[in-house]
């Protein structure tokens, strides 16, 4: 069984309103299970995800949705197993004839964080009876290299190639490509109209994909499941409004976004004033586009944006690869009282398929509950899901081990749910 391991410390008098949240979703955990079965059927899972939530105390919220996560390595082995049961499940829907998967990972060929990640992933769809290689994308890799890893394992990589309609590596090109990479730098044109097929689909990455649209389909989904289970929607949803094109060179430009800001910023005061929260409200603007923790910043008044240094606008123009920001996302802030050793924490929750397979808090010794967490000097402790988060303990409180990684389940499968949407909807306009 896996490991015991404590629920982070809740430090807010404000825990009334959540431990009414999560006492809503553990009585209505038939019903939400009946619900998500159905949903997943008819609208299936992308291969893989992980979510990172906030815990405000008050509020049990998505803030990102990373279809290609790169932390596998973070995930606590004693829940190996479920991974790769879940990892079988979604290679035989996606291809039920292959015996082979081909991994096509990010270019971070001296990252051994993400290294660690891709070797472990790689072991997890193996132990699932499939052979996997590794074809990169990386223009340095012109032949196989084989890398050692801080945990001693060894990682090859190949150059990928390709045969007419199809990608692969030297001997190796099977029904089933597993990207792991996000796309940042646009749709290599090696992948184009190939026959395979390709998870997530290439509509999926970064160079097409918006937050703006996720977040349009999350707000959809959690009012479903809310009236399902009779809360207020709020409860789940971060206010997400999209803000166009913002040039932070531009003085109109950022009296655009100010005025963006300052538009969250009272939804959000007035929400709190009518439930009596004492709270500031603060605001999150990130790149609608992106992960990494780039291009983003937090804001408690539109003042904070019209007086940005000149570093701290270049700062926010640029993310992964160097790219432009070309549109912003301004979110609601979420805050995270949740802690471990008295540091500031979030949870990350992972899954393959329409199943969670287990998660880690992101932790950070030099950051506050209003902060982006996912920036240089955090670290992660893994979490236990008991029962993969599915299967909460009505014995026990709502704030109990079981029952609070299923209310984390509850809502990371809903954000996988709002992804599963973006994939169905994928070929529609990117939203202006």
């Amino acid at each position: 069984m896996p490991q015991d391991y404590r629920v982070p410390h809740l430090t807010t008098a404000l825990t009334g309103p959540l431990l009414e949240l999560e006492e809503h979703l553990l009585n209505h955990s038939h019903a939400i299970e009946a619900w998500f079965r159905q949903e997943f059927r008819d609208t299936p899972a992308p291969f893989y995800a992980s979510v990172d939530l906030r815990n405000a105390g008050y509020k049990l919220a998505p803030v990102d949705t990373n279809l290609f996560p790169a932390g596998f390595n973070n995930l606590h082995p004693d829940l190996r197993p479920l991974a790769v049961q879940a990892a079988q499940h979604a290679i035989t829907q996606a291809c039920p004839v292959t015996d082979g998967v081909l991994i096509i990972p990010e270019n971070h060929t001296r990252n051994s964080f993400y290294l660690e990640n891709l070797y472990t992933l790689k072991e997890i769809i193996e132990s699932a009876g499939y052979e996997v290689r590794i074809g990169s994308i990386n223009p340095e890799i012109t032949e196989a290299q084989i890398i050692d890893l801080p945990s001693a394992n060894r990682l090859v990589l190949e150059p990928l190639a390709r045969e007419s309609n199809r990608v692969g590596v030297a001997g190796f090109f099977p029904c089933a490509v597993l990207l792991n990479n996000d796309l940042s730098a646009g749709r290599p044109a090696i992948l184009e109209g190939i026959e395979q097929v390709l998870m997530p689909p290439l509509d999926l990455g970064w160079s097409s994909r918006y937050k703006t649209h996720h977040f349009q389909h999350y707000a959809t989904v959690a009012k479903r499941l809310a009236e399902l289970v009779d809360i207020d929607p709020w409860l789940i949803t971060p206010e997400s409004v999209q803000c166009g094109e913002v040039d932070f060179k531009n003085p109109a430009s950022l009296e655009r976004l100010a005025t963006k800001v300052n538009e969250v910023l009272a939804k959000t005061g007035d929400y709190y004033h009518e439930h009596d929260i004492d709270c500031k409200p603060f605001v999150i603007v990130k790149s609608d586009s992106g992960t990494y923790g780039m291009a983003i910043m937090s804001v408690q008044s539109a003042d904070d944006i019209l007086k940005l240094n000149r570093k701290q606008r270049n700062k926010m123009s640029f993310a992964k690869e160097g790219l432009a920001v070309d549109k912003m996302l301004v979110q609601e802030g979420v805050y995270t009282f949740e802690t471990v050793d008295n540091a500031v924490a979030e949870p990350v929750v992972y899954m393959i398929h329409n199943h969670v397979i287990g998660g880690f808090y992101r932790i950070h010794t030099g950051k506050t509950a209003t902060d982006n967490l996912n920036s240089p000097g955090m670290h992660f402790e893994p979490m236990s899901f008991q029962q993969s988060g599915v299967l909460p303990d009505q014995s026990q409180g709502p704030d109990a081990e079981p029952n609070r990684f299923y209310a984390y389940g509850v809502i990371a499968r809903l954000a996988l749910l709002a992804a599963a949407y973006e994939i169905k909807y994928s070929k529609t306009a990117k939203p202006d």
